[in-house]
């Protein structure tokens, strides 16, 4: 080039200019740049390369690259110039469109730092690590190098300040999700659930995105002291639907209703004749209700719980009593069971039953005497 084209190019440009170069050399901490148009080269600081921290200058161009930069300080023979800022400007622009319109951004995770997650968008962008998921997450270290899908929930150009969210995408599936299956549920379906919290009163079961309550009543068919002792979080189901109230997005679920009856088959299980242990379930004026089997009653009657004659069964029985039974008879029709317990017990002796006369030994009809002699004397001996 001539000179008068080099003063000429030297006074076209300044800084703040927008210039494309191409990439002639990568140094460590700095990038040589051929100016299109311009007399000498111009040199892009490493600080100048990216939004986010970089160890090296080649970590984020290579030769040959093309790139739009700007001016930011004339110096002899050199200009200083920066690819940071034209993404920057370039990006606020798109990132305030994508806001406004509440779009989902892609983008791969460069770093993860203490606190949370960084993306470059042509600026920093920064997911704190209550954002990234919609749980407790332990450690971090894995999601570098993953590609997630981000909303924007903050952003401040003058600030260089750009929050972004993971988790605002997976609570607007979910509930997108809940809305589908509370539309779609019935009563009477039977389902596929996952048990996701415990509570004193039930467990609570994921049905497709929505919870719905198993009641403690509802667990199975027996009685049942502690959720606990039936379900643990994480446990598979199968439930079924008892009601849907879209509305206030409640669900009554029951465990108990997918489960075979107790008494189903029982003729299988039990038959009379046979001697089982049972617990004293409930006492009444009649009798007492025994549980041979878990959800299976049956009734001991009042004459047949003790040889003795008693007013109440709890003379002789209390609540929650373990105790033997005979099965008198089977009912499956009815649901009923009809059980002994004093025909396990030995009958005991009589104490009303008369002691045995005492018997007077008559002599022997050697001795000359006679029965009636004998009474006589006994009666002479009373009468003084």
């Amino acid at each position: 080039m001539t000179e008068e084209m080099n003063v000429d190019n030297v006074q076209d440009f300044k800084e703040g200019d927008r210039v494309n170069g191409v990439v002639t050399k990568i140094e460590d901490k700095s990038v040589v740049v051929e100016v299109k148009g311009a007399p000498f080269d111009g040199v892009i600081p490493i600080s100048e390369l990216s939004s986010l921290h970089i160890e090296q200058a080649s970590d984020a161009v290579k030769e040959g690259d093309e790139l739009e930069l700007v001016i930011t300080k004339v110096e002899e023979e050199n200009y200083v110039l920066s690819k940071r800022q034209v993404d920057a400007e370039d990006a606020w622009a798109d990132l305030e469109r994508k806001f406004e319109n509440n779009e989902t951004i892609e983008t791969e995770v460069k770093d993860v730092v203490k606190g949370g997650l960084v993306v470059d968008l042509g600026v920093r962008g920064f997911i704190p690590a209550s954002l990234v998921e919609d749980y407790f997450v332990e450690s971090f270290e894995d999601y570098k190098g993953r590609t997630m899908t981000f909303k924007i929930v903050e952003m401040d150009q003058e600030k260089n300040r750009l929050i972004l969210s993971h988790r605002a995408i997976i609570e607007e599936e979910k509930e997108e999700k809940k809305e589908e299956t509370l539309a779609n549920l019935e009563a009477g379906q039977v389902i596929d659930g996952t048990v996701q919290r415990i509570a004193s009163f039930g467990a609570f079961v994921d049905v497709g995105g929505v919870d719905g309550l198993v009641h403690i009543s509802e667990l199975a068919h027996e009685h049942v002291e502690k959720v606990e002792d039936v379900v643990t979080e994480g446990d598979k189901v199968k439930v079924k639907v008892l009601s849907v109230d879209p509305a206030e997005e409640r669900i009554s679920l029951s465990i108990k209703e997918t489960l075979a009856g107790p008494w189903e088959n029982i003729e299988e299980k039990v038959a009379a004749g046979d001697v089982l242990e049972g617990k004293v379930k409930r006492l009444v004026s009649y009798g007492a209700f025994v549980e041979v089997l878990p959800g299976v009653e049956g009734l001991v009657h009042i004459s047949r719980i003790s040889h003795d004659h008693i007013g109440t069964p709890d003379e002789v029985l209390e609540e929650g009593q373990n105790i033997d039974v005979k099965v008198l008879d089977v009912n499956p029709e009815e649901e009923r069971l009809s059980l002994s317990i004093k025909d396990l017990v030995e009958r005991p002796a009589d104490p009303k039953r008369a002691p045995a006369e005492e018997t007077v030994e008559l002599p022997e009809e050697s001795t000359g005497f006679s029965f009636g002699d004998v009474i006589g004397d006994q009666l002479k001996k009373l009468s003084e």
